[in-house]
């Protein structure tokens, strides 16, 4: 591959990945009002961007775990696990789409993006 040039990425092939999304970079300098509805935007914003899918479904836990200390007080950084599935719904306008759920994890630290084996 020559330099500079990138591969092309395959947007219909099933796949599930680990993220790690630092939502304080993300909610910084936002008003406190509106902190955990600018957080979900933003996972929905980095699972469009990384999944290449603009049908994005949050997880309840996941909603939970970034509204459970207020609307004030998001978490610094959360653990996602994305996966691109394919939409059965006859009538949908995209084949694919992305589910966002949480990973617990005891420390964020040393970790990478992973992809898991379904």
């Amino acid at each position: 591959m020559a330099r500079g040039q990138r591969e092309r990425v395959d947007r219909t092939t099933q796949v599930t990945r680990d993220y790690t999304i630092n939502l304080h970079k993300r909610t910084h300098k936002i008003a406190f009002k509106k902190r955990a509805p600018r957080a979900i935007k933003e996972i929905r914003k980095f699972a469009h961007q990384n999944m290449g899918t603009t049908d994005v479904r949050i997880d309840t836990s996941l909603n939970t775990f970034v509204w459970g200390k207020g609307v004030r007080n998001v978490p610094t950084r959360v653990r996602v696990r994305i996966s691109r599935k394919r939409n059965d719904d006859e009538d949908a306008k995209e084949k694919m789409y992305s589910l966002c759920t949480l990973v617990d994890v005891p420390s964020f630290k040393n970790l990478s993006t992973e992809r898991v084996a379904e």
